[in-house]
């Protein structure tokens, strides 16, 4: 009888896929839920690629998944995943709906990558077996959610299958410490100059030993948590990296990463140090894989960040750059942050980091804003920040309560009016803040800044 069910919501879901198309909807997870209440336990019935990849963590999972499956592409693999980042239950079954037969065998690809939503771990590890587990790190995501990252990292322990060779951030600590009887490689990033001993960030999930409960040093800190520590007390300390990035060249975009004592040069495709991170996981990745390094390499060199994470364009005398700002994420938000301000010249800066799924009957907390580092938006080269949407007068208080001076903040309360706050001053950057609730209004509202872009500088896009 459940195979019979099985196949009855199969064939249904196959069907709403044309269907969709036809009607002109997105619908990336629909024939997922539309399978899943006619039969809950589907991907027990399903077939399986050679190899599955399951990528979690708090932040960088959609940007690992998407370069990891770019490279392997290229490499001559047929690869089935949930790039569009529906990443619960119902978007890996519908990953898995498109990829299998009509009787749910696996036959046209021979690996998996699989975003997978910390959260989703319980329904979706009793059936997807992975072969690894990545973990990107752990950190405070929403609190109406994941509540704090140990309870995130007790849930991955509890329910990732003992078999899963797990590859982990070795300057990680809560991420590092998940399924410890499990095979395991880590890897890390050695020290930059930009980094600190003492934490400058308002989130520190790491201050006391989880071996003794005493204090623990680091040698270096990247931000928040991250960094090399050890336990003066108990000597507990942070694992040796198996893959070990150094000598980070962000103007020349160069790395080395250090394999069994032997470097190996990288292109560096970013200028922050966060995907340096998503980068150096990568790598991991395909070494496990047995890849070269030298063919990593060269196709890391013809890959990209995701655009829907970071994308930049010189429109007519303006520079415009769209960021992912994850809401309700006082890390990603933080980063964003330090990243914007860091970067040369002046600039202005639109967030539309406000949940849309705000209403009436429902809101997230807002105290994650009061965790975030609006700090560092008082640096001199932020010239103006506009607010809008539901949470305009939240972000507004909070900025405040930054040090951030009034004269640079400007509130306004529906998104479609708020380009018209840019003051388009030649040789200012311009950029869009959104999160991953507001992708489709905020492409919206970009076209309708690289309109005024455009009509302000007086030229024609080339």
């Amino acid at each position: 009888m459940g195979k019979l069910r099985f196949l009855a919501a199969l064939w249904l879901a196959k069907l709403s896929i044309p269907a969709l198309k036809i009607t002109r909807h997105q619908g990336t997870d629909f024939p997922g839920v539309l399978a899943l209440k006619l039969c809950p336990d589907l991907l027990r019935y399903m077939g399986r690629p050679k190899t599955i990849i399951a990528v979690t963590g708090t932040n960088g999972k959609t940007t690992v998944s998407n370069v990891l499956a770019d490279i392997l592409a290229a490499d001559g693999h047929n690869v089935m995943g949930n790039r569009a980042g529906a990443n619960i239950i119902s978007g890996i079954s519908t990953a898995y709906i498109r990829a299998c037969n009509p009787f749910g065998k696996i036959k046209k690809y021979d690996i998996a990558i699989l975003e997978v939503d910390e959260r989703s771990s319980p329904r979706v590890y009793p059936y997807v077996k992975p072969d690894y587990v990545v973990i990107t790190n752990l950190f405070q995501d929403s609190i109406m959610r994941n509540a704090h990252p140990g309870y995130i990292a007790e849930l991955l322990s509890r329910y990732v299958p003992e078999g899963a060779k797990m590859v982990l951030n070795a300057d990680e600590l809560i991420s590092g410490s998940v399924c410890p009887k499990n095979p395991r490689v880590y890897f890390g990033i050695g020290p930059m100059e930009t980094d600190v001993t003492d934490c400058v960030n308002l989130l520190n999930d790491m201050r006391i030993c989880p071996k003794c409960n005493g204090t623990l040093k680091y040698e270096y800190r990247r931000y928040h948590h991250v960094g090399k520590f050890v336990c003066a007390d108990c000597g507990f300390h942070s694992p040796d990296p198996d893959y070990y990035a150094e000598q980070l060249d962000f103007a020349h975009g160069t790395m080395q990463v250090r394999e069994n004592g032997t470097d190996y040069t990288y292109p560096l495709i970013t200028d922050s140090i966060f995907n340096a991170y998503n980068l150096i996981t990568v790598v991991s990745i395909l070494r496990q894989l047995g890849m070269p390094h030298e063919k990593i390499a060269r196709y890391m060199k013809q890959t990209s960040i995701p655009a829907s994470r970071h994308y930049e364009e010189q429109v007519g005398d303006y520079y415009l750059i769209q960021q992912m700002s994850k809401e309700n994420n006082s890390m990603a938000g933080s980063r964003a942050f330090d990243y914007i301000s860091n970067r040369p010249g002046d600039k202005e800066l639109l967030f539309m980091m406000n949940s849309l799924s705000d209403t009436g009957a429902w809101s997230e907390n807002t105290a994650w804003l009061f965790d975030t580092d609006f700090e560092f938006l008082r640096r001199d080269n932020i010239k103006r920040i506009i607010f809008t949407g539901p949470r305009i007068n939240d972000y507004a208080l909070r900025a405040l309560m930054a040090g951030i001076s009034p004269d640079r903040i400007v509130c306004v309360e529906d998104e479609n009016d708020a380009p018209e706050a840019f003051s388009f001053i030649p040789g200012t950057d311009i950029y869009l803040l959104y999160g991953t609730d507001s992708l489709t209004q905020a492409a919206r509202v970009y076209d309708k800044i690289k309109t005024l872009a455009l009509s302000h500088s007086g030229k024609t896009e080339g």
